[in-house]
């Protein structure tokens, strides 16, 4: 690409790889400092070059800005600040997204989407419209997090979620007020129900066990 035409684009999202050896060990914290919202890969450490050789091990990041900024302005962050390779503009964050962890690239080495990092409150649905697979995903992982955290209380659940920096499970529950507490309300029914049987069962055997008790002093005597 001839340079005049870099220099005119302009993107909200940009993305660029970030090599151990050569960015600045609190890389992080530089990202944090800026404000930009960030999302960073898994350590792609298995990567494979078309020729057969190991690639050198890298982060793949996104970056998004607040408004459309232009190529040289990106390209001062990530080479300025961060010693990186140039940046290149996204035309989609989802793509880019699932590339972390190379979901969509069956035949690449595969990494583990739970080890994306967001940085700065980065929130895939805050970019993309979620697909109903993957919002039911959510649904379902939400479930499971209320069953083995314990959870209770609907503004509870929207505390955890927001503080675990669960962003798309946090937006599903935000915009399925009713399923989540209906869900919740279920559960603690049910739980009540529970404890109210066990009670029962409690008391019939203490009833039982003070029976046994009077008719074994009736037969003493």
């Amino acid at each position: 690409m001839a340079k005049q035409k870099e220099n005119d684009i302009k993107a909200k999202f940009w993305t660029a790889i970030v090599y151990e050896d050569s960015a600045p060990e609190d890389w992080r914290d530089i990202i944090k400092i800026s404000g930009l919202k960030c999302a960073i890969s898994p350590y792609h450490d298995k990567d494979i070059n078309p020729t057969g050789e190991p690639k050198k091990p890298h982060w793949h990041i996104i970056l998004c800005w607040d408004g459309p900024t232009t190529y040289n302005n990106a390209r001062k962050f990530v080479q300025g600040e961060l010693n990186t390779p140039i940046p290149k503009d996204l035309k989609s964050v989802r793509g880019m997204y699932n590339y972390l962890s190379h979901k969509d690239n069956p035949e690449k080495a595969q990494y583990d989407e739970k080890l994306i990092e967001h940085l700065n409150g980065f929130n895939l649905a805050e970019f993309v419209e979620l697909t109903r697979g993957e919002v039911n995903d959510a649904i379902k992982n939400t479930f499971k997090l209320i069953r083995e955290v314990g959870i209770t209380e609907y503004s509870s659940l929207l505390d955890f979620l927001e503080d675990n920096d669960l962003g798309n499970e946090w937006d599903v529950a935000k915009n399925n007020v009713i399923l989540f507490n209906t869900y919740l309300a279920s559960r603690r029914y049910a739980e009540q129900q529970a404890a109210e049987r066990l009670g029962r069962l409690a008391l019939t055997r203490k009833q039982a066990e003070a029976k046994m008790k009077k008719d074994e002093k009736s037969l003493d005597r």
